[in-house]
């Protein structure tokens, strides 16, 4: 577990390495004061300011690399208020694309990684003018089924065609691939070939609104008389919810809500009528991710942290340091990149371990891209709080078992393999127990056989057993 002071000294002695001349200027401009000479406040004004920038630098560097939240990152919604259900993901634009093409959903049945490899040798890269470069946008396979129609729900028109290619497909949607549905806009401008009078043009998917149709994005509308319903994980009603604002023009579909008042008088209409179908004729939700996700499951070639139970420090353990849950609300995308994942800025709401009202906090920070990639099955995020409670570092390692980019195992005393993956209260009440008695498991597999586990072996057995609520009420 790495401290902030650790992260710190290191960016300090850093930063004194690469501006070593500067503070040299110092005692030339000392001895040179020291002789009379008259340029010699030159020589100490550069010196000055060199060396009060380093810990600048340093501080700034630190901030960068380590994952910390602090009081200073605390945020007040004094116009925008997020329920504890709620994600916001200001994704860029969807291209419109000429105007004889068609919205259609597609079905993701295979997805493979062709490359990600970034020639880079910087921590973080700045892109200006391109928020998805080529070079930290993975290339990745699809083989996709094309639905003919909106109504194409396993009866009528639901076998499409298909179609394989290699697309770039931006960091923040890669839950879309994982999900497997997507949004796709179909050109028939090169239908009509000899060979085939029915075939289609190109396929494009739409990455945003593919984030959105898989359940990534929460998706809401409020109505004229200011009653919300919500569209999160209804492919009819998104699809022809999008249809709509390409028809329209202007409907901007970048956050989760449309407000139908803010709309002219026509197109409000028509998505008051698709309000009234729906209440008519509700939509079930589809499942958070469609059957077949082992054919297109492209998390363990991607980069980001591995998934453990976590290290922990025995100094950290004794004061009384514990392990908060946290969820994302918002993640927007900026133009820096690390090679693990993009930089975003994003707000989480933190629950304090000590039963405090939760608050809200935004941060940048670098999203790993495994994580972004299951981002439809969990917002969640794991932190471990400073025993005083004055600040919170985010855990990837944790936080990527419990998102379960990972599977994650657990052996009995008797050798016996315990159920554990896909049950995250379990994963998290066996983190808690490892933390409070300051055992480090540095991987995804908790091994009760080993003797440094003797002391919490019951109390794991019985988290297992009792799917993690007993010893989660005892915290409580």
């Amino acid at each position: 577990m790495r401290s902030y002071a650790s992260v710190l000294v290191g960016k300090l002695g850093f930063a004194t390495l690469c501006c070593f001349p500067v503070p040299l200027a110092l005692l030339v401009g000392y001895a040179a004061w020291d002789a009379g000479e008259g340029w010699a406040w030159i020589a100490l004004a550069i010196g000055l300011v060199g060396s009060a920038l380093i810990p600048v630098m340093a501080l700034k560097d630190a901030r960068q690399q380590f994952p910390r939240i602090t009081r200073r990152d605390r945020v007040e919604h004094a116009n925008v208020s997020y329920g504890d259900d709620t994600f916001v993901m200001w994704a860029p634009r969807s291209e419109h694309g000429p105007a004889q093409a068609w919205l259609a959903r597609a079905d993701v049945l295979e997805a493979s990684l062709v490359r990600y490899d970034p020639d880079n040798e910087a921590t973080y890269t700045t892109c200006f003018g391109d928020l998805t470069p080529d070079e930290f946008t993975p290339l990745i396979r699809l083989k996709l089924r094309v639905r003919d129609s909106e109504e194409a729900d396993g009866v009528d028109g639901a076998a499409g065609f298909e179609i394989t290619d290699t697309w770039r497909v931006p960091t923040m949607c890669l839950s879309a691939v994982t999900a497997g549905r997507l949004i796709v806009l179909v050109d028939p401008a090169a239908a009509g070939t000899p060979a085939d009078p029915k075939a289609l043009g190109k396929v494009t998917p739409l990455w945003p609104r593919s984030a959105l149709m898989a359940g990534t994005r929460t998706s809401r509308m409020i109505d004229l008389e200011g009653r919300w319903t919500d569209a999160t994980r209804r492919p009819g009603w998104l699809l022809r919810q999008m249809r709509i604002a390409r028809e329209a023009g202007g409907v901007e579909m970048a956050g989760d809500t449309i407000d139908l008042r803010l709309l002219d008088t026509h197109t409000a209409a028509r998505y008051t009528a698709l309000i009234a179908r729906d209440r008519d004729f509700p939509e079930d939700r589809a499942p958070v991710t469609e059957p077949g996700e082992e054919l297109r499951w492209i998390v363990d070639s991607l980069p980001g942290e591995p998934a453990a139970f976590g290290s922990v420090s025995r100094r950290w353990s004794r004061r009384g340091g514990v392990l908060v849950r946290a969820r994302f609300l918002q993640m927007s995308a900026t133009t820096t990149f690390q090679v693990h994942g993009p930089v975003l800025d994003t707000v989480l709401r933190i629950h304090p371990g000590d039963g405090t009202p939760p608050f809200d906090a935004a941060r940048r920070l670098t999203v790993p891209m495994d994580y972004l990639s299951v981002l439809h099955r969990t917002r969640e995020v794991v932190l471990y709080a400073d025993p005083n409670g004055r600040s919170y570092v985010v855990d990837w390692a944790r936080t990527n078992l419990l998102a379960g980019t990972t599977a994650a195992k657990a052996l009995a005393p008797d050798g016996q393999e315990l159920p554990v993956a896909g049950r995250p209260d379990v994963i998290w009440a066996l983190m808690n127990l490892l933390a409070s008695h300051g055992l480090s498991n540095p991987t995804p597999v908790l091994d009760l056989r080993e003797r440094r586990m003797s002391a919490v072996a019951g109390k794991m057995m019985e988290a297992v057993r009792g799917g993690g609520t007993q010893v989660n009420a005892a915290r409580l």
